[in-house]
Formats: C-alpha cells, structure tokens, sequence
C-alpha cells in the first residue's frame, strides 16, 4: 500500500495564529520555553532545530520571528522526506520520553497549497 503524499507531526494543543493543531517543532519548543525539558534535552531539541535550519528550506510564509502571519500549516512530502523523518526522531523521542500527545497524520488532501519545496508543502484550510 502507497502512502498518502503528505505527513505531519503535529501536538494536540492549537496554535493561536492558524487556529490549527501545533507542529512538532512548536510543540517542543514550548516545553523549552516553559522549562519542562532538562538541559540535555534542550540541547538535543536546539540541536534537532538547526539540524532542520541548515537543511530545510524554511517558507517564506513564516516572516520575521516565526510569527506565520498569513497562518499557513506546513505538511511534509512522504516520497521525498525520508531524511528529514530520520532527523525529527529526536522531537518525537523528546515528546515520548515526556509524554506529550501527538499525533502523526496522513492525507492526500492537505489545502490550498502556498509553498512548496522538495520536502514539503504549506497550505492553508487544512482540516
């Protein structure tokens, strides 16, 4: 069985800008933010987070400071992402070990796609 073209990581908390679930990176970074994390697991997450800096485009959508002011959902592509998965295990790994909710979700049907680069895509009216 193929899998559906898209994936997303996402917590079960709602983000205020999208109104839609958070996205895993946003999902560990509030627990840094919060000081949930210990200092060995905010050095994997921070570490985790470049990692993704350095190798994923990043959207233009998100503006300055990560505010997403258009509101946009980002999805990845499940043919060419392989890699990025490998390196977002530590995220999943982190949101386990602390047992934060998540979700994994696949879908065909993602939105009205804005972006789109070799990995993922950004959409809007995501359900």
């Amino acid at each position: 069985m193929k899998l559906p073209k898209y994936m997303r990581i996402q917590g079960r908390e709602i983000a205020y800008r999208t109104q839609k679930p958070v996205g895993v990176f946003i999902l560990n970074w509030r627990r840094v933010r919060d000081g949930v994390y210990s200092p060995e697991d905010v050095k994997i997450y921070e570490e985790t987070h470049q990692w993704f800096l350095d190798n994923l485009p990043e959207p233009p959508f998100y503006g300055n400071n990560n505010e997403n002011p258009q509101g946009a959902v980002t999805w990845f592509k499940t043919d060419s992402s392989a890699e990025m998965l490998e390196h977002i295990q530590p995220l999943i790994d982190l949101l386990d070990k602390y047992a934060i909710p998540y979700d994994i979700v696949y879908s065909n049907h993602v939105g009205k796609i804005i972006y789109e680069d070799d990995y993922q895509v950004g959409v809007f009216d995501c359900d």
